[in-house]
């Protein structure tokens, strides 16, 4: 197990740390992520660019390792391998989709497109294609956790639309009365289109609001796909929506 499972925080303590991390919240700056790869050049650049920006990392050779440590462990986010020995990725994120909320950004190969698309509808907030630039990661990596780690406070005003109350504070969603259990990623997509009802936002403008990327680094399909998981979670009728509508050749509004 140890050698399948390692702590980076210590072997790469004494490294400058980036101006991100001495930017970014005590909050995150303290979190923990877990990265889960096979292939051990992968999960050291990813540590070492993530433990830069002052994060704690834990590492995973496999599934099994993987699902051994997250049985005692919460980490604030799991960078996470598709492709994997023992239990592979995506029964892995079934797993952690089922025990809670925890952020996940998927790591798949170019090829893997409906592997992608799978680990988006099974709950996964990103995914990044190897080849990867480990600063696009980290960069992935800071705008999750600061994204769900926002505080109450931060100003953002609660959205009611009588039957769909959105807070942004607790970022907790119900519908009659009823919670609504939203990844942080379908969160903050579906706070982004509520907050500005009827405007109209095309894919790469929730690309570049919600996951801080563009069409040129990632597929504007990850939209449509957290659009459709939003109306199976929140719509009487997901085929014929009442609050997240689509304009054709456009985007999607927000019908109050």
């Amino acid at each position: 197990m140890r050698n399948d499972l390692e702590t980076r925080g210590r072997t790469l303590g004494d490294r400058s740390p980036s101006p991100y991390a001495r930017s970014m919240s005590s909050t995150i700056a303290t979190a923990t992520v877990l990265v889960v790869d096979d292939e051990p050049m992968v999960r050291e650049v990813v540590a070492r660019y993530l433990e830069l920006d002052g994060l704690r990392v834990e590492q995973a050779a496999d599934g099994t390792a993987a699902a051994e440590w997250l049985a005692d462990h919460r980490p604030d986010l799991v960078v996470l391998d598709i492709m994997l020995p023992g239990v592979d990725g995506l029964s892995l994120l079934r797993q952690l989709r089922a025990a809670g909320d925890v952020p996940v950004i998927l790591l798949t190969a170019r090829a893997d497109e409906i592997d992608r698309v799978l680990g988006l509808e099974l709950g996964a907030d990103d995914y990044v294609v190897k080849p990867f630039s480990p600063r696009e990661l980290a960069a992935r990596v800071r705008t999750v956790l600061r994204r769900v780690s926002a505080p109450a406070s931060d100003g953002r005003a609660m959205v009611d639309f009588g039957r769909l109350r959105i807070d942004p504070g607790t970022r907790d969603v119900t519908v009659d009365g009823e919670d609504v259990e939203l990844t942080p990623k379908e969160f903050d997509l579906l706070y982004t289109l509520a907050r500005s009802p009827r405007q109209v936002f095309s894919r790469r403008q929730l690309l570049a609001q919600v996951w801080d990327s563009a069409p040129e680094y990632q597929d504007s399909a990850t939209v449509t796909v957290h659009v459709g998981r939003l109306r199976q979670k929140l719509e009487d009728n997901p085929d014929n929506p009442r609050w997240i509508t689509t304009v054709w050749g456009v985007g999607y509004r927000f019908e109050p």
